[in-house]
């Protein structure tokens, strides 16, 4: 999301834009290690442009000096970003999920934009012991899987810009390993360790 004055509608004009003017555009962040963060960096890398992380102490304060023309753009997730888009505050270029959002059906995703390497989402999930008993597992599982297909918590989740996933234990482990893939070497290269 970038300051609405700026002159770029697009991640290629944007990509253009910094490639043109290397170090001199901001992005704000939640603070060094978050997703935006994260999400910044892997724009870097897959974009192969210069941007100076910004870091603050919470997203919220990011994006205030995103609208205030402070910092050029972020990488906050969707939901508290929607209504500073929908008054004109925020111009959305991309959004990094692998699809469109239900909420910014205008907004491309960054595949779209010629950039499918660029997904940052942020999810939840539910873990157990490991020692945990299997049938219980399974159990858990089910009823949860139950509930996410529920048209109450999916119109709840929506009117945060969030969906249910819902599925077999394994395909969460699957996401994790395709996360740390993902993660790893941004972490390392930021020489980022844990508190």
């Amino acid at each position: 999301m970038v300051n609405p004055s700026l002159p770029f509608k697009s991640v290629p004009e944007l990509v253009a834009h910094a490639k043109a003017n290397p170090g001199k555009l901001n992005y704000g962040s939640a603070g060094t290690g978050t997703l935006p963060h994260l999400a910044g960096e892997l724009f870097k890398s897959v974009a192969g442009v210069d941007l100076v992380h910004v870091p603050y102490r919470g997203g919220a304060l990011s994006i205030a000096d995103v609208i205030a023309g402070n910092v050029q753009l972020t990488f906050e997730a969707a939901s508290p970003l929607l209504p500073h888009i929908r008054d004109g505050r925020l111009r959305a270029l991309a959004v990094l999920s692998k699809a469109r959002l239900a909420d910014l059906p205008d907004v491309p995703s960054a595949a779209e934009s010629g950039y499918p390497a660029l997904v940052a989402t942020t999810w939840t999930g539910l873990f157990a012991p490991s020692a945990t008993d299997a049938a219980i597992v399974a159990k858990l599982n089910a009823a949860l899987n139950e509930g996410l297909r529920s048209p109450e918590l999916k119109a709840a989740l929506a009117k945060v810009g969030n969906a249910p996933m819902g599925g077999a234990p394994d395909s969460l482990t699957a996401m994790l390993v395709a996360e740390n893939a993902r993660w790893a070497p941004i972490v390392k290269a930021l020489n980022l360790k844990a508190d």
